[in-house]
């Protein structure tokens, strides 16, 4: 009884709510056990259990069940104040969705009793203003039946795994490098991209830089050592000096979710047509630098889907007919009752173009190995090729260019002259001078 007052300890004394409920077991018939009675006076009081798709209102407190899809073992670690605390999470879903429950210090200890595919019953908070995760603060056992379709996988969207994995993926978008400050003052680099498989698409960010920037949008690749995050939203994983990434040649595919399949919350990829759309405005953010908004519709010819473009994707040129594509949007719910995709930073915004011929090109320049893939550089143009050629050495290849590809037909060494190299040496410093 005491698990169930903690839903209504704000509104009533434990002994009006243990009269409440001994009330409602005798006008019950004693049919009813006096969980069960509990529950029904909790509901009566207004507090009743929600399913896990309604953890994203702005209650401050909330009841639901959830089927056990993972867990964690209760870890130590060290507080600010230089005690010692334990932590353990759980991933708990229903047939709407899937939440993380973070249990603290004693209530830690729960996860030990606990089995995958077991129903739990949960009071907890949101932890200030996110609604990723609740703070458990009181759960138990329940016997009812929960229809949970996410299972377990590898893919990091249905376990609280933070292992390294390996992804054979294509690079959907990839940012430019950002500049950030670490906790003890040193600054750094990274860059932010979305990457797509089988499984959807997924959000990666590159804490070494140089891994992605020679890598072309559209390029399929094989990446080791990319830790799963549980920060954000739909999957998401970060690379580090670990890591490689190696380009290959693999075809993949990846899933688009049905316009009329998108609820109000989650990740997707959709595609579409553009029936309608705005003209880019112009706002100014909260830190004071400008920025763009730009609403769009666009149709599958059986459903529409509203679609708010933020940033620098705003003022992708667009017009009514273009066939777009949308790669891990967020979905909320609108103003008027219907659904919005949002496509900002951590999503991607293509318009597809039909496939190149290619074409016959003569291209001299130097060659520069990349992860796993070699380039040909002439300073101002960078094209991948085919074949083993010694790193920095000057080439002419006469062959056919098919996107950024270059596939040779032949290869010739450059000799680079005295006055060749005197030449770039003045045009360098002309440059730096002006």
């Amino acid at each position: 009884m005491l698990f169930h007052y903690a839903l209504v300890d704000d509104l009533i004394t434990k002994e009006e709510f243990e009269r409440r409920v001994d009330a409602k077991i005798d006008e019950c018939g004693d049919l009813v056990d006096e969980p069960t009675a509990a529950m029904m006076v909790v509901g009566e009081l207004g507090r009743e259990h929600v399913k896990i798709k309604g953890l994203s209102a702005k209650s401050s407190l909330f009841s639901f069940f959830g089927k056990i899809i993972d867990k964690t073992e209760p870890k130590e670690f060290d507080r600010a104040d230089g005690e010692k605390g334990w932590v353990a999470t759980i991933l708990l879903g229903d047939e709407t969705g899937t939440t993380r429950v973070v249990l603290w210090d004693e209530k830690a200890g729960a996860v030990l009793d606990t089995e995958i595919g077991e129903v739990l019953e949960v009071i907890g908070r949101h932890p200030g203003k996110s609604t990723r995760e609740i703070y458990a603060l009181a759960l138990r056992k329940a016997s009812c039946e929960i229809r949970c379709d996410m299972q377990k996988n590898g893919t990091g969207a249905g376990n609280l795994s933070d292992e390294p994995v390996d992804l054979d993926t294509v690079l959907i978008a990839r940012g430019e490098p950002r500049s950030y400050t670490r906790r003890d003052g040193t600054t750094g680099e990274m860059v932010d991209a979305i990457i797509g498989d089988a499984a959807g698409s997924a959000r990666m960010v590159a804490w070494a830089p140089d891994l992605l920037l020679a890598v072309p949008a559209g390029a399929s690749l094989h990446i080791t050592g990319a830790k799963p995050s549980q920060r954000d939203d739909g999957r998401s994983y970060s690379l580090d000096e670990k890591s490689t990434v190696t380009i290959t040649d693999q075809v993949i595919s990846i899933p688009f979710t049905p316009l009329g399949s998108v609820a109000d919350q989650g990740v997707y990829s959709v595609q579409g047509t553009i029936r309608q759309l705005q003209q880019p405005r112009s706002f100014t953010t909260r830190n004071g630098t400008p920025s763009w908004v730009r609403n769009v519709t666009i149709t599958d010819g059986k459903d529409d889907q509203k679609i708010v473009l933020w940033g620098e994707n705003a003022l992708v040129p667009l017009a009514a007919g273009d066939s777009v594509e949308v790669y891990h949007a967020t979905a909320k719910p609108g103003r008027f009752g219907d659904i919005e995709l949002a496509v900002g930073r951590g999503s991607a915004l293509r318009v597809p173009k039909e496939p190149e011929a290619p074409v016959p090109i003569v291209f001299s320049g130097t060659i520069i190995a990349g992860q796993g893939c070699t380039f040909i550089d002439n300073g101002k143009d960078r094209y991948l090729i085919e074949g083993n050629f010694p790193e920095g050495s000057e080439v002419e290849v006469t062959g056919t260019l098919s996107g950024s590809r270059i596939i040779p037909g032949e290869v010739v060494p450059v000799v680079i002259s005295t006055e060749t190299v005197l030449a770039h040496v003045k045009a360098l410093m002309d440059t730096i001078n002006r």
